[in-house]
């Protein structure tokens, strides 16, 4: 299992220092993850090919609901953190707890920092530290067709088609009866 590329925030912090220190180049991306779709798989593994470790900050339960709504996130933060780093590409997995991940991208310094391409470079937050630090920002083109908020719309219609169906069948036995 990969629950060890899990780390607290310090932890991170001490592990993305070491690894700088040896001259490693540290790819950071950010995100809820609420519900992992091949839009997010692919953004990790082109983030990878970027630098030698990727590190995702990923918001934490109450982060998440902060952004979104009471309505998310949909799986708790300890269920979204251990898929993400049972993925081969992801190095390490920390998870944030404000609203924002500027503190985490301002203490981290990552080499390289890298958002969905539906963020321009001026609307990824940090961008400014990690420029004034040396460091990159890459905005990542997003994979058309995939969004949670497509899978939970997805996922509403066909309950709701369920629904429908499953008092058609009651409504049928009644008139049988």
């Amino acid at each position: 299992m990969a629950i060890h590329k899990i780390l607290t925030l310090e932890q991170a912090y001490a592990k993305v220092d070491e690894l700088k220190r040896q001259g490693v180049r540290v790819v950071l991306t950010n995100g809820c993850f609420d519900l992992l779709h091949p839009g997010h798989t692919r953004l990790f593994a082109e983030a990878r090919q970027l630098g030698d470790v990727l590190v995702v900050a990923m918001n934490s339960d109450r982060s998440v609901c902060l952004l979104k709504g009471n309505h998310r996130a949909l799986q708790p933060e300890a269920e979204r953190a251990e898929i993400i780093a049972a993925l081969a590409v992801v190095d390490y997995v920390s998870i944030f707890d404000d609203a924002s991940v500027l503190p985490v991208v301002a203490r981290m310094l990552p080499n390289i920092l890298v958002k969905g391409g539906h963020y321009s470079r001026d609307q990824i937050v940090g961008y400014q530290e990690v420029e004034a630090a040396g460091g990159r920002v890459v905005s990542i083109p997003i994979v058309p067709g995939y969004s949670t908020t497509a899978i939970i719309e997805a996922a509403q219609r066909a309950v709701g088609s369920a629904s429908k169906v499953v008092k058609g069948i009651e409504a049928n036995r009644k008139d049988k009866v």
